[in-house]
C-alpha cells in the first residue's frame, strides 16, 4: 500500500502495519506535523480488518532524537529559548498555560490513540532515541526489538522538563520504579544491554539488516500464533492499566505547561544554547589539517 502522509512512510504488508519516522536527516526528529501524520496512522492501522501488528521503527541510523527544536533556519542558534514557542513579555501565567496545554493538544491525541490501540503495538528501534524519541514510546509498546547499537538517554531534567506525556508511569511499569527514576531523573545514557537486562526491550537484532529481521520475527510469530488470540493478549494486559495511563498522560502534560509558565526550560534552553555556541566557536577557531 502507497503511503498518503507527507511526513512519515506507511506500509501495509499483509498482516504488519509498518510506520517509518523518514527525516534522517534530522535524525527522525518531529515537528508537529509528524505527530498528526503518526495520530492518522495509528488510527489507520486501528481500523484495518486484517492486521495484526502495528510496528513503529525509524530510517536511517537513528530511531529518534524527539522533538525537533530547530526553530525556522539558525533560530536554535540565536534563539534564547532553542526553539521553544515564544510568549508576548505581558502574557500571565493563566494565558501561558492555555497556550502550551493548546500546543500539547496533537500530542495528546496520539498518546490516546496508542493507548486505546487495539493491535499488537512494536516497537522497532533501528539505532538511538534521545529525549521524547526515548521516552515517548518505550513504555507504551506492547513489544520492544533493538539494534544492538541502541541506546536511550532521556535529559528533561537538565532542561528543566518533566517525563512527557506518562512516561514516568510506563516507564515504571515496565522497568521498576527506581530504575525509573534513575533514567528519568538523572538522564544518563542506557546501553541496550541494559534495556534488555530490566525488561524494556525483549530482543536485540544486529544493526545490518534489523529491518529485515524484524520482518522475520513477526512473520515467525504468525505463522506459529493466532492473531486474535495474540491481539487479546494484549487487550486483556492493558484493559486495567488504561485509565491510570490516560490520567498520566494528562497529569504530565499539565506538570509539562506548569513548567514553561515558571520560566525554568526557557533559561535551561538558555545556558544550553551558550554551550553550543561555544562549542560551534572552539571548532570553527581550529586550524585545518594541511596535505
Amino acid at each position: 500500500m502507497a503511503s498518503t502522509y507527507k511526513n512519515i512512510s506507511f506500509e501495509i504488508r499483509d498482516k504488519i502495519g509498518i510506520i517509518k519516522l523518514n527525516r534522517p536527516k534530522l535524525l527522525n526528529s518531529w515537528d508537529d506535523a509528524v505527530v498528526a501524520d503518526m495520530v492518522g496512522a495509528f488510527r489507520e492501522l486501528d481500523e484495518h480488518p486484517h492486521t495484526v501488528f502495528t510496528v513503529l521503527t525509524g530510517e536511517g541510523r537513528f530511531f529518534s532524537a524527539g522533538a525537533d527544536v530547530r526553530g525556522k533556519g539558525k533560530e536554535c542558534l540565536t534563539s534564547s529559548t532553542a526553539g521553544i514557542p515564544s510568549l508576548p513579555a505581558e502574557a500571565t501565567a493563566a494565558e501561558t498555560k492555555l497556550f502550551f496545554m493548546n500546543k500539547f493538544s496533537t500530542t495528546v491525541e496520539l498518546f490516546r490513540s496508542m493507548i486505546d490501540h487495539k493491535k499488537v503495538f512494536v516497537l522497532a528501534m533501528n539505532g538511538p532515541a534521545v529525549g521524547g524519541g526515548a521516552a515517548w514510546f518505550n513504555g507504551i509498546a506492547d513489544i520492544v526489538l533493538a539494534a544492538s547499537n541502541t541506546y536511550i538517554q532521556i535529559p528533561f531534567s537538565s532542561l528543566g522538563l518533566v517525563p512527557e506525556y506518562g512516561s514516568a508511569n510506563t516507564f515504571a511499569q515496565s522497568m521498576g520504579v527506581r530504575r525509573a527514576n534513575d533514567l528519568l531523573m538523572f538522564g544518563r545514557k542506557c546501553p541496550v544491554e541494559e534495556l534488555q537486562a530490566c525488561g524494556l526491550v525483549n530482543r536485540v537484532f544486529p544493526v545490518d539488516g534489523f529491518q529485515e529481521h524484524v520482518g522475520k520475527f513477526l512473520e515467525e510469530q504468525l505463522a506459529a500464533n493466532d492473531g486474535k488470540s495474540m491481539m487479546e493478549v494484549k487487550r486483556l494486559q492493558n484493559a486495567p492499566l488504561r485509565s491510570d495511563r490516560l490520567l498520566a498522560v494528562y497529569e504530565a502534560t499539565h506538570a509539562l505547561a506548569e513548567r514553561f509558565v515558571d520560566g525554568t526550560p526557557y533559561e535551561r534552553f538558555r545556558a544550553r544554547r551558550e554551550q553550543l555556541i561555544a562549542a560551534s566557536k572552539k571548532r570553527e577557531g581550529k586550524p585545518k589539517a594541511s596535505l
